[in-house]
């Protein structure tokens, strides 16, 4: 399905094939999370108005549109595509010819794992670690048990709520502390901001590139480093062997492309070849879309009005020129 796009970012009709150095319709694959919609209103403004490129939004998720990379070599672009859930079939595309990573689109990688408050961080610098957290559950005492420490988890059904169940096993916290599902990810946000503004104790699984990692100073807790058997085992409840203690291995987050792009629109792979951001500026992104209650569009142009510095090392100065008079 393709996305219209407002007419305040409507983009060229037909494609300056000189200027964009392929008359090609160059679909972006617009994924469903924040940070990657956002990259794909971004990559999109700047390719229509700076370089005369016919440009399309398309929906996207990871696995159909790398299938369909894969089979069809559309969309073009994938501006945020996590490879972790496609390792096998991304590999063997990538050794056939028919898909190709321009870029790290998070250069640092993404990052999961178990957070407690800088403040907190600051007022006990003795805790660095998940192991040194789950010896003082008096510090973080569950508001409905206080007898008790509470980890907020993963909200229900997602992956990461069977890792963290694993890991509460693995640090032996049954009986200290509580393991408590927030029911979702609107609620456990809600519960990490209610905390912070009141500058309250709370140890909590998180994730990022996101607006929550962006807007409040976190501290990720050390755990041993990440073993994939061990964890796989954590991940699978069908796994025999008893839960173990591992960090949660990062994702890689690629810049992917149908591997036409390279060849027929070099112009097109020259420009995704700098785009990657760290997690932070990733994470700094998605706050202003977060506090205004703005859409990947809107968050999209902020982005471009306010960080120059940053996107104008990704284009030419003719291209440059000509986003900064369509903004």
């Amino acid at each position: 399905m393709t996305l219209a796009l407002s007419a305040a970012a409507s983009l060229p009709a037909h494609a300056d094939a000189k200027s964009c150095g392929t008359d090609r319709t160059i679909d972006i694959a617009e994924m469903t999370w924040p940070s990657a919609a956002a990259l794909a209103h971004i990559h999109a403004f700047i390719l229509g108005k700076g370089y005369g490129c016919d440009v399309k939004l398309v929906t996207g998720d990871t696995v159909p549109t790398s299938s369909s990379m894969l089979s069809r070599g559309q969309p073009a672009v994938a501006p945020e595509l996590w490879t972790s859930a496609i390792e096998k079939p991304w590999a063997k595309g990538i050794e056939e010819g028919k898909v190709v990573k321009l870029a790290d689109a998070i250069t640092d990688g993404t990052v999961e794992g178990w957070f407690i408050p800088k403040y907190i961080a600051d007022a006990h610098p003795d805790l660095k670690s998940a192991a040194d957290v789950v010896k003082h559950p008096e510090l973080f005492p569950d508001p409905e048990d206080p007898s008790k420490g509470r980890l907020y988890s993963c909200p229900p059904g997602w992956a990461c709520e069977l890792s963290t169940s694993a890991l509460f096993k693995a640090y032996d916290m049954d009986g200290k502390w509580n393991l408590f599902s927030p029911g979702s990810g609107g609620a456990l946000d809600a519960s990490i901001a209610r905390a912070f503004l009141r500058k309250q104790p709370i140890l909590f699984y998180y994730w990022g590139p996101t607006a929550i990692l962006g807007k409040y100073d976190a501290v990720k807790l050390d755990m041993p480093p990440a073993d994939k058997e061990v964890y796989a085992c954590n991940t699978n409840p069908d796994c025999a062997n008893p839960p173990g203690k591992t960090d949660y291995p990062s994702s890689p987050a690629i810049v992917g492309a149908a591997a036409w792009v390279k060849k027929d629109a070099p112009k097109i792979a020259d420009y995704f070849s700098k785009v990657g951001l760290t997690n932070n500026q990733i994470s700094a992104i998605l706050v202003y879309g977060d506090e205004n209650k703005a859409d990947a569009e809107a968050t999209a142009i902020n982005f471009l009005k306010t960080e120059e510095d940053v996107w104008s090392k990704w284009v030419t100065p003719e291209a440059a020129a000509k986003v900064k008079a369509a903004l």
